[in-house]
């Protein structure tokens, strides 16, 4: 196959930062038809109104004419505006509720810090039929950074989808086989896989020294786990679908003492994703993953417009510019074997 015809692709979660930034980035993400848009700004999105005015900024951002959806997304706090949110969701205004554990990743300061308090919204939700985005790692040192994922599904999300069987739920960016065997065993939920959690494991983080702009949360996981992610991607399962979670940061940020977390993937993304699928000899899925599991999810129908991806090798830019500083491309500097054409 050197011609891959399929639905404009979606991306599932994606950050668009604000500002500058977000003038630089989004553009980037204008490949995409549907980009469920994270809300961990700072100060985060915590309203409808926020939600709207930010949906602004980023149309606004993006290149005239395009396809782009933005799916704008909840932050929930220990105690969000119920009422706010309900209502937001029903107006169209919100696609979902995004919910960080406090102090998980970037700009989670003002996340959930008792997965308790979050019980009268989680029902509420449930109830309207809105989506849960969930950050799925616990926050307790005494648990390794490496197994936070796990123990997040075992002992906070599987008592709440069992305790909530309505409730419809995304585990995002999943890195473990722990997380591929929970969302593969339950009919309510599922999972975005992002392209650089299939390329990567926990050696690319010190390959030749410490390599900060492989560092992402959650944190790139051993081999098997990354072998799982593989599986699920191209199993043809509708519970697996993409979402980048392009994360940029300029590389001074990246690079500093306490570096930032996130991976800028948005330019390469879709020819990321098809490799992998190649690879694993499962180009003929690649449509299901990218267009239509996700969109089903959400209760949106796929886009109507055709795009080609072509077998045609081609180098992206190592970074892109702004005026805050550089940005680091995901593969940026290495030659992919797949095109996006337009």
């Amino acid at each position: 196959m050197n011609l891959i015809d399929l639905p404009r692709p979606d991306d599932w979660h994606a950050h668009l930062r604000d500002g500058e930034l977000l003038r630089v980035v989004a553009p980037h993400s204008a490949q995409f038809r549907h980009v469920i848009v994270m809300p961990n700004l700072s100060p985060p999105i915590l309203t409808a109104d926020a939600a709207a005015a930010y949906r602004e900024r980023i149309l606004a951002a993006l290149p005239p004419g395009s396809p782009t959806v933005p799916l704008m997304t909840a932050y929930l706090t220990d105690h969000p505006d119920v009422d706010d949110l309900v209502a937001g969701f029903r107006a169209g205004v919100f696609a979902a509720a995004k919910w960080y554990p406090a102090r998980a990743t970037t700009n989670s300061h003002f996340g959930v810090t008792d997965p308790q308090r979050l019980r009268p919204v989680l029902r509420r939700m449930a109830d309207v039929g809105m989506p849960l985005l969930v950050h799925g790692e616990v926050m307790d040192p005494a648990v390794d950074i490496f197994d936070r994922e796990a123990e997040f599904l075992q002992t906070v999300l599987a008592p709440l989808v069992a305790e909530l069987p309505a409730l419809r739920v995304v585990v995002e960016h999943v890195t473990t086989r722990e997380a591929v065997d929970f969302v593969s065993s339950r009919d309510n939920v599922g999972a975005t896989i992002t392209p650089h959690h299939l390329w990567w494991n926990r050696n690319a983080l010190f390959e030749g020294g410490l390599r900060p702009h492989a560092y992402c949360l959650p944190v790139l996981k051993r081999e098997s786990h990354r072998r799982a992610l593989r599986e699920a991607a191209t199993s043809g399962d509708p519970r697996f679908f993409a979402g980048t979670d392009t994360a940029p940061h300029t590389v001074a940020r990246k690079e500093m003492d306490c570096g930032c977390a996130g991976v800028f993937n948005a330019p390469t993304a879709i020819a990321a994703y098809a490799q992998v699928f190649e690879d694993e000899g499962a180009l003929p899925r690649l449509a299901g993953f990218l267009s239509h599991h996700g969109a089903a999810f959400y209760g949106k129908a796929p886009a109507t417009e055709q795009v080609r991806l072509v077998r045609r090798p081609w180098t992206p830019p190592a970074t892109v510019p702004s005026t805050t500083g550089e940005v680091r491309v995901f593969l940026g500097g290495e030659t992919l074997a797949w095109q996006l054409e337009g």
